[in-house]
C-alpha cells in the first residue's frame, strides 16, 4: 500500500481545507454542466467535492480517499453547506465502480503520492463514460521559489524531496503527467500549468505556520526521523525557516502545479 508523505495532521488539513474548486481546478471548471456525475479521488475534507457537487447539482458526486480521517469533516462540511455529496473509503487502484459510470474524474494531489500512477490513471479511465473527462493536477516541487533566499528552505526542499521519494513518490509530479498518461496509452488530452502564490501578511503566515507545523509533527516529519533522513533538530531548523519566512515584510511564494484533462 502507498504512503502519503504528509498524512493527516491538522497542520496540513489546515491546507486542505483552503482548497476550492476556483483556486485548484480552474481548468476543469469550463467542462462541467449541471447533471453530470463526479468522483472526486483523494477529496481529503471535501472543500473542493463540495464545490463541483454545487456545479454539477442535481448531478450524482463521491468524494473517495483513501483514509477516514478526513471524511467525518468532509460530511459535515456537505451537510453545513446544504449539498449533496456521498464519501467513502476507496482505492485509486480498484475503484469500487462498474466501467463507464461517471462522467468526470477528478484527482488533486493524488498521482505525486503514488507508486504507480500509470495504473491508476487507467482506473480512472475505466471508471470514467465515453465522452467524459478525467483531470488530475500535481504541483512540482522542484519549481518551486520563494524570496527571500533562505538556506532553511532549501534545506526542506530537498529533505521532502527525499521523503517523498523513500515513499516511492514522485514529488516533481506536476511535469510528469503527460509522460504518465502517455504510458497508459492516453493520448487525448491538454496540458496546462496554473500556480499558487502567497505573498500577503495573511498567506504568509497561513501557509509559513502550516509548513512550521508539518515540519515538527506530521507524518512528514516522523517519515523523515524514522528513516534517518532528519534529527528532530534539523526539523525544528526548517520550522524556524518557514515562520522566517512568514514574518518577512517582502516575503513571496509560488508553487508550480501540471495539470492535465484526459478525454475520454
Amino acid at each position: 500500500m502507498d504512503t502519503y508523505t504528509h498524512g493527516h495532521a491538522d497542520s496540513v488539513l489546515q491546507s486542505h481545507r483552503w482548497r476550492t474548486a476556483e483556486n485548484s481546478a480552474g481548468y476543469l471548471l469550463p467542462h462541467l454542466r449541471s447533471g453530470l456525475d463526479v468522483l472526486d479521488v483523494g477529496c481529503g475534507p471535501g472543500t473542493i467535492t463540495v464545490d463541483l457537487a454545487r456545479l454539477v447539482a442535481p448531478g450524482r458526486v463521491t468524494g473517495l480517499d483513501l483514509s477516514p480521517a478526513p471524511l467525518d469533516e468532509a460530511r459535515a462540511l456537505a451537510a453545513d453547506r446544504g449539498v449533496d455529496v456521498g464519501f467513502a473509503i476507496g482505492d485509486v487502484y480498484a475503484l469500487d465502480l462498474p466501467d463507464d459510470s461517471v462522467d468526470v474524474v477528478h484527482a488533486h494531489q493524488v498521482l505525486q503520492h503514488l507508486s504507480d500512477p500509470v495504473a491508476a490513471l487507467r482506473e480512472m479511465v475505466r471508471v470514467c463514460r465515453p465522452g467524459g473527462v478525467v483531470a488530475v493536477r500535481d504541483v512540482d516541487y522542484a519549481a518551486t521559489t520563494w524570496f527571500p533566499a533562505d538556506d532553511g528552505l532549501d534545506r526542506w526542499l530537498a529533505l521532502y524531496s527525499r521523503v517523498a521519494r523513500s515513499n516511492d513518490a514522485e514529488p516533481d509530479a506536476g511535469r510528469r503527467l503527460r509522460s504518465w498518461a502517455h504510458a497508459a496509452g492516453l493520448r487525448d488530452h491538454t496540458a496546462t500549468t496554473s500556480a499558487w502564490c502567497y505573498a500577503t501578511d495573511a498567506e504568509r503566515e497561513w501557509w509559513g505556520t502550516s509548513w512550521a507545523g508539518r515540519a515538527t509533527a506530521s507524518a512528514f516529519a516522523e517519515q523523515a526521523v524514522a528513516r534517518g533522513l532528519a534529527t528532530p533538530a534539523e526539523l525544528d531548523d526548517v520550522a524556524t525557516a518557514w515562520l522566517r519566512w512568514a514574518a518577512a515584510d517582502d516575503g513571496w511564494l509560488a508553487l508550480l502545479h501540471g495539470e492535465l484533462l484526459i478525454r475520454v
